[in-house]
């Protein structure tokens, strides 16, 4: 079952980085006008932030307190620089013996990124863009 975990993780994570790599760095200042929400690279400094933070309370076995690296979320290359980081550290965290602690971080870490998911489809739509077609595969858009 981990293994069906951690590549479950992956692939939201790719999902995430074909959507960065699509959109145009100008798109990640938009926001929803009129809602009480996050600007497109508010919601990547979040993402950002839970995969540092939840991939360092996995490999510690416990939280350890939110924090994001992420100084520059509207710079398109610091954003996949970023996220890239981040699959590449999930790929060096052996998932064969976690505790019953490990895998609910990672249901956790799986949870919040699908979430911003939800939430990035409605600033793509809301704003007119376009998805990439890995979006189009997964989540029918």
């Amino acid at each position: 079952m981990n293994q069906q975990l951690k590549a479950k993780l992956e692939r939201s994570f790719q999902l995430t980085h074909d959507l960065v790599s699509h959109l145009d760095e100008e798109f990640l200042g938009l926001d929803l006008p009129g809602l009480p929400s996050n600007r497109i690279s508010g919601q990547l400094w979040c993402i950002v932030g839970a995969r540092e933070s939840y991939l360092k309370a996995i490999e510690a076995g416990g939280w350890e307190g939110f924090a994001c690296s992420l100084t520059s979320p509207q710079a398109k290359q610091s954003v996949l620089a970023a996220l890239e980081a981040t699959h590449n550290r999930l790929g060096e965290i052996g998932f064969a013996d976690f505790t019953d602690t490990q895998v609910a971080l990672a249901f956790d870490l799986l949870e919040h990124e699908v979430q911003h998911h939800g939430q990035l489809i409605r600033f793509v739509y809301g704003n007119g863009l376009t998805f990439p077609e890995s979006w189009h595969k997964r989540y029918t858009v």
